[in-house]
Parts: structure tokens; sequence; C-alpha cells
């Protein structure tokens, strides 16, 4: 498994950003096809209690390097891509990344 980690900074709006996030840009992310798995996390700070460098991280899960960018090129993939400067006015850090060792102890 591969996937797409999202970092958001802090935006000028933290309320604007998460009304649109949710009810926008989540939408257009899950119809990214083969998309395997999407997550998203509203970063409280730092274990030590202090601000984090972001606000917000989104992971998007795919089964190969390969079916990721495929998907990302897609038209969907695009839309959803294109619709970041729409609300991520604190700006982005993207992470491709392999999965090397997962466990759930839900």
């Amino acid at each position: 498994m591969v996937k797409l980690t999202v970092l958001y900074g802090h935006p000028t709006d933290p309320g604007a950003f998460e009304t649109y996030y949710v009810n926008t840009h989540v939408p257009l992310a899950l119809k990214i096809p083969t998309l395997a798995h999407f997550e998203a996390a509203k970063v409280l700070g730092t274990p030590e209690g202090s601000t984090a460098p972001y606000f917000y991280v989104a992971e998007l899960w795919f089964a190969s390097k390969e079916q990721l960018q495929a998907s990302m090129g897609s038209a969907e993939g695009r839309e959803a891509v294109a619709d970041v400067a729409n609300f991520a006015t604190g700006g982005t850090t993207i992470l491709m990344s392999e999965i090397t060792a997962e466990q759930s102890h839900v």
C-alpha cells in the first residue's frame, strides 16, 4: 500500500477552512478512483502541548504507487488537487510514502 499525506498549514480563517474542507473538498477527494482508504484529522498540537506546524492532515491510501499516480491524474484527482487553492490559505506539504507496517488496536 502507498499513501498520499497532505499536511495543511494554519489557515487565515480556521472556521472557513473546516466548513469548506468538510462540505466541499472531502466529497471531491472521495470520488478519486481506486481510493482504498481516506482519513482526515484536525491537529490538536504536539505531545508537549505546543502549537503544531500543521492544522489538518489527510491521508489517501492506494494499492500501489502506480495506482496513486494514475488516480491523482484522473479527472477526479485533478479536480480535487485544483480545489486545494480554494481553501488552503496556510499552504500544504504533500508526501507519498509506502506502508511498511500496519496494525490496529481498535
